[in-house]
C-alpha cells in the first residue's frame, strides 16, 4: 500500500475509535487548580470578613460586606453605600474607608481604632447587587420615581436586617461616605430607621444643577460625560470614554456641542444623560430631588455633621446647602454640625498637609479625624457615648492657617456684607467709582474659549491628571488675555477677614443673545517672597464660579438676552473663610467662558444648548459696568 493510502487508512481508524456511541462518552474534564471551597483567609486589616445578600422590601437583594473586629462584641455598625464596588473598598487598597495605620495616608485611622463594624453595600444595579441602576435617583413619592423604592427605603431595609442579624452589634448604625457616597448618606434621613444614630456626608452630591457634578447656575459640565458613560453602561462602570487626544480642550472644542461630542461617544444612549438633555434648565426634575430642599421638608431626627472641601473640585456646593437648610430646624444646637477644610474633593480621608502649591503648615485632614470626626462618632455609636468637644462648626480659615471652632456659619451675613467695586483702569476698591456710568470691555470668541487651566488639558481621571487641584492653579495662566477683565486693590495695609459666601452683583452687556459670566475673586501674592521664592505673585483663587445668563431671570426658564442693553446678574460664588494678608492684593476677574470643564455658550439663543448648530457659535463683545449707578460688585462678607 503505498503512502497516501496508508494515511487515509489511519485517519479512518482514529475517525472510527472516536466515535463511540452517545452512551458511552466520557465527561469533559474540567481542569482546574482551584479549590472547591476557598479557604478562609485571615483578613490583614484584623477583621472578620461576611459576604451577604439583603433582601429589600420588594424582593431584590444587595450584595454587602460585612467586616466585624476579630473578637469584637456590644460594636456600633458604621455603614457605607456606594456605587464603586462594595468589595474592594476593604482590603489591599481600602480606599480611605479603613486602613490599618495612622499614618496620615488614608482617611479611616479613627474608623479603624474605633472598632466600628463596617457596612459595604453595592447600590441596585451596581457590581453584584440585582436590580436596575438609575443615577441619583429621586426619592418615592416624586413624579420622577414610578418605583415604591429609593435609597431611603434600602437603607432602612438594609440597617433593619443588620440589627437583626450581626449579633456583635450593639444596635447602633451611623451612615457616612464620601461624593456619591455622601448623597447616599443623606437619603436615610428622609425616613430614618430607628436604629440609625448619626450621620457623616462628606462633599455629597446635593443638587445637580446648582452648582455639584453636572451643571453650575446652568452652564453644564461636560467633562463629566465621561463619567456618567462609565457608570450607567454596565454595573462593572468598566465602559472607558476614549477620544483619541491627549488634550481635552482640544478634542472637545473639535467635537462641537455637548450634544454632538455625547452623540459620538453614546453617552447619549445613557438614561442620565437623556434626563440631563430633557432638562437644561432648573425645572421640577432637579428641583424635586436636590436634597437639601427634600430634607428641608422632613423633620430633623438624626444628628448630622456635614463635611465640605473649600477647594471642592467636584460638589462644592452641596454640604453647605444642606447645612442652610437644616441648621434652622436644629432649635437645641445639637443636631447639625458642619466641618470644611482646606480641601479638593475628599481630601478629608487623605494627607492634607497642601494643595497643589499651597502649604497649610500642618495635615489638615490628619488633625481634623482624630479631633472631629473620630469623638463625633464615638459619641453616637458606642455603647457609652462617651462625651465629645465637637463644636457645631469647625471650619479652617486659609491665610493665617489655623482652625476655628464656632457655634454657626456663616459669620457674616449677607445683609452686613461689604461691596468690593469693580473700577475703570482695572482698580478694585470698597469705594465706588467717581463719575459717570464707564464699561470695559471685551470679545469673547466660542472658537478660542478661555481655558479653565494651563493646557494640554489632560482628561480628568488621566494617568498624570492634577484634576484635584484646579481651583487652585495660579490664575496668571489666563490673566493676560484679551477676553478675561482683571481689576486689582493696591498693596493691602491691613489684613482683609472674609467669612462667608460672597455675592456676585454683575452689570453688563452682550452683543449677543445669550451669555455666560464667570467672576473669580483672587489673592494675588507678593513679589519679593523669601520663605518661599516660587510664591511670589501667585493668583490663588479664593471663590469662583460661573452663571448662564439665559436664566438671569428664571432658573427654571431660559429666555433671551437683549443685545446690548445692560442687564443685572447676581448669583453666589462658593463660601469663603479667608484671611487677605497686608502686602497681598484683591483680585476679581471676569470672563465668560471656562472651558472645556463647561461646554461652550454659542452666544446666540437657542432652546436647548445641548442641540446648537456650528452656525449659531458667534463673537460677542461684552461690556461690564464699572463706574456710574449700576456699577457692578461683589457683596464680600468682611469681618469687621
Amino acid at each position: 500500500m503505498n503512502r497516501p493510502l496508508l494515511l487515509a487508512s489511519a485517519f479512518a481508524l482514529l475517525a472510527t475509535a472516536g466515535a463511540a456511541p452517545a452512551q458511552q462518552r466520557v465527561k469533559p474534564v474540567t481542569w482546574t487548580e482551584r479549590p472547591a471551597t476557598p479557604p478562609v483567609v485571615p483578613d490583614a486589616y484584623g477583621y472578620t470578613r461576611r459576604v451577604v445578600d439583603i433582601p429589600m422590601r420588594d424582593g431584590i437583594k444587595l450584595h454587602t460586606v460585612i467586616a466585624i473586629p476579630k473578637g469584637g462584641r456590644d460594636l456600633g455598625i458604621l455603614m457605607t453605600r456606594t456605587p464603586y464596588d462594595a468589595e474592594s473598598a476593604l482590603g489591599a487598597n481600602p480606599s480611605g474607608y479603613a486602613a490599618p495605620t495612622d499614618d496620615g495616608t488614608t482617611g479611616a485611622d479613627p474608623i479603624t481604632a474605633g472598632g466600628y463594624i463596617r457596612v459595604f453595600q453595592d447600590v441596585r444595579g451596581m457590581h453584584k447587587s440585582q436590580g436596575g441602576y438609575v443615577m441619583n435617583p429621586a426619592p418615592v413619592g416624586t413624579p420622577f420615581n414610578p418605583s415604591k423604592v429609593d435609597d431611603s427605603t434600602d437603607t432602612y431595609d438594609t440597617i433593619d436586617w443588620l440589627v437583626k442579624n450581626v449579633k456583635e452589634s450593639n444596635g447602633r448604625v451611623g451612615i457616612t461616605g464620601i461624593s456619591y457616597d455622601g448623597f447616599l448618606s443623606l437619603m436615610p434621613l428622609i425616613n430614618p430607621h430607628p436604629a440609625l444614630k448619626v450621620a457623616v456626608p462628606m462633599n455629597p452630591m446635593v443638587d445637580g444643577w446648582r452648582g455639584d457634578d453636572w451643571f453650575h447656575n446652568g452652564a453644564f459640565r461636560q467633562t463629566m460625560m465621561p463619567y456618567i458613560l462609565s457608570q450607567q453602561a454596565t454595573a462593572a462602570a468598566d465602559t472607558p470614554f476614549r477620544t483619541g487626544y491627549s488634550d481635552d480642550y482640544e478634542y472637545y472644542l473639535k467635537g462641537g456641542s455637548a450634544g454632538a461630542i455625547a452623540a459620538a461617544t453614546g453617552v447619549d444612549k445613557m438614561g442620565f444623560f437623556q434626563k440631563i438633555l430633557e432638562h437644561p434648565a432648573y425645572d421640577s426634575y432637579w428641583q424635586s430631588q436636590a436634597m437639601d430642599k427634600v430634607l428641608a421638608d422632613q423633620p430633623l431626627k438624626v444628628p448630622v455633621m456635614l463635611v465640605d472641601g473649600l477647594w471642592d473640585q467636584e460638589d462644592i456646593y452641596g454640604a453647605p446647602a444642606v447645612y442652610r437648610a437644616l441648621k434652622p430646624k436644629d432649635t437645641r444646637g445639637d443636631m447639625v454640625f458642619l466641618s470644611a477644610g482646606p480641601w479638593f474633593h475628599g481630601q478629608e480621608a487623605g494627607n492634607g498637609d497642601a494643595l497643589g502649591a499651597i502649604k497649610w503648615d500642618s495635615d489638615t485632614a490628619k488633625w481634623w479625624r482624630r479631633n472631629v470626626l473620630a469623638p463625633f462618632l464615638a459619641h453616637y455609636l458606642k455603647s457609652d457615648q462617651p462625651a465629645m468637644d465637637v463644636a457645631p462648626v469647625t471650619i479652617f480659615r486659609t491665610g493665617t492657617n489655623e482652625w476655628q471652632r464656632l457655634q454657626s456659619w456663616p459669620t457674616v451675613a449677607a445683609a452686613s456684607a461689604t461691596r468690593l467695586y469693580l473700577k475703570p483702569g482695572g482698580a478694585l476698591g470698597f469705594t465706588p467709582a467717581d463719575g459717570t456710568a464707564q464699561t470695559v470691555d471685551y470679545v469673547s470668541d466660542p472658537a478660542a474659549p478661555v481655558s479653565f487651566r494651563v493646557r494640554p488639558n489632560k482628561p480628568t481621571y488621566a494617568p498624570g491628571s492634577t484634576w484635584r487641584q484646579w481651583l487652585v492653579d495660579d490664575q496668571r495662566a489666563v490673566s493676560g488675555r484679551p477676553d478675561v477683565i482683571t481689576f486689582e486693590t493696591g498693596p493691602l495695609t491691613q489684613a482683609v477677614t472674609v467669612a462667608g459666601v460672597p455675592e456676585v452683583h454683575l452689570n453688563a452687556s452682550t452683543s449677543g443673545t445669550d451669555s455666560d459670566w464667570v467672576v473669580k475673586l483672587i489673592d494675588v501674592y507678593p513679589e519679593g517672597l523669601k520663605a518661599d521664592t516660587t510664591m511670589g505673585g501667585y493668583q490663588l483663587a479664593v471663590s469662583m464660579d460661573i452663571f448662564r445668563g439665559r436664566y438671569r431671570e428664571s432658573l427654571s426658564q431660559a429666555k433671551a438676552l437683549t443685545p446690548n442693553v445692560p442687564l443685572g446678574y447676581q448669583f453666589a460664588l462658593p463660601m469663603v473663610n479667608h484671611v487677605f494678608q497686608p502686602g497681598h492684593r484683591i483680585m476679581v476677574q471676569v470672563q465668560s467662558s471656562w472651558f472645556p470643564l463647561y461646554d461652550r455658550n454659542p452666544q446666540t439663543f437657542v432652546p436647548n444648548i445641548f442641540r446648537a448648530q456650528p452656525a449659531d457659535y458667534v463673537k460677542a463683545t461684552q461690556k461690564v459696568t464699572v463706574a456710574g449707578p449700576d456699577e457692578s460688585f461683589i457683596a464680600l462678607p468682611v469681618v469687621k
